[in-house]
């Protein structure tokens, strides 16, 4: 469990979340009207380092409900989604959940990363935000924007800004800028006023445009 979490349901909640909502209400007019809109929810942890990276490779440039019905196939074809399950299925039978053979190889490629030791979970608490995206995008398959996920919802730092996330900038422009679109620049502008809390508030941004929470 990530050292600023609480147990919740299957998974786990961020400690700061209140105190987060609390800051950016007070210092911006959006997240003052937003974060009212969504009383009692909050952005959740599964608890499983490699369940939330292997989401993550799957959902990958596609939508969100397909992305949740290949899932949901994978799962069923391994009877729980591990490192070790991923590597007894041969490369067809991952193909068959829906996956991409690129897919299946950069899954594979995490699950080996997983098997034999070259990334230790348990060392990540101790390292700071990009120090772990270097540890993650050596694996393949795993970009930024993928270690930042991984950051937002596993270890549930409360500081990350993902600027390639196409859905942050939809939200920012419709929220900030009236529809019109908007530069990374243009987001790293408006976030500023979010720090230390810019993962709450990015959750939130996703929030204005999709009520269901998002999860990995």
């Amino acid at each position: 469990m990530p050292p600023a979490a609480l147990p919740a349901g299957d998974g786990f909640v961020p400690a700061f979340w209140a105190q987060a909502c609390d800051h950016l209400a007070g210092r911006d007019r959006v997240m003052a009207r937003l974060i009212p809109q969504f009383p009692g929810a909050c952005l959740q942890s599964r608890g499983d380092a490699f369940t939330t990276l292997a989401r993550s490779v799957v959902g990958q440039q596609i939508s969100v409900k397909a992305a949740q019905a290949v899932w949901e196939r994978l799962e069923a074809c391994l009877g729980g989604c591990t490192a070790a399950a991923v590597l007894a299925r041969a490369p067809e039978e991952l193909r068959a959940a829906g996956l991409s053979a690129r897919k299946v190889e950069y899954l594979l490629d995490l699950a080996r990363h997983f098997d034999d030791g070259r990334i230790d979970p348990a060392a990540w608490h101790a390292m700071d935000d990009e120090a772990i995206i270097r540890d993650l995008t050596a694996i393949r398959g795993i970009g930024r924007w993928t270690a930042e996920m991984f950051l937002i919802f596993h270890l549930m730092r409360p500081d990350v800004l993902p600027l390639d996330d196409v859905g942050l900038l939809r939200g920012i422009s419709q929220c900030y800028f009236s529809g019109e679109p908007v530069s990374r620049s243009d987001a790293r502008e408006v976030a500023a006023a979010w720090a230390p809390y810019r993962s709450v508030a990015t959750w939130y941004i996703w929030r204005s445009l999709d009520p269901v929470p998002v999860a990995y």
